[in-house]
């Protein structure tokens, strides 16, 4: 489990950090990431959980939530 590694870090460190994700869960680690980097997050996500004020309010597959108009609007600067 992993929450917020990205935070307060500089990008060239933000992008190792996904990069060492990433790896992890080739190599066959499952990885449970806490993330407010949605775009970054979802990059390397297989599924995703959108969460407002502590609930769920939307899950799908990773590519599904970054092409989700709803959810680029509100979460992903477009």
């Amino acid at each position: 489990m992993l929450d917020e590694p990205s935070m307060g870090l500089a990008p060239i460190l933000v992008e190792q950090i996904f990069d060492i994700v990433k790896e992890l869960n080739k190599a066959g680690t499952t990885i449970l990431l806490v993330e407010q980097n949605a775009q970054m997050a979802l990059s390397v996500a297989d599924r995703g959980y959108v969460l407002e004020t502590g609930k769920i309010v939307t899950t799908a597959n990773a590519q599904e939530l970054l092409n989700n108009d709803a959810v680029k609007k509100a979460y992903l600067g477009g």
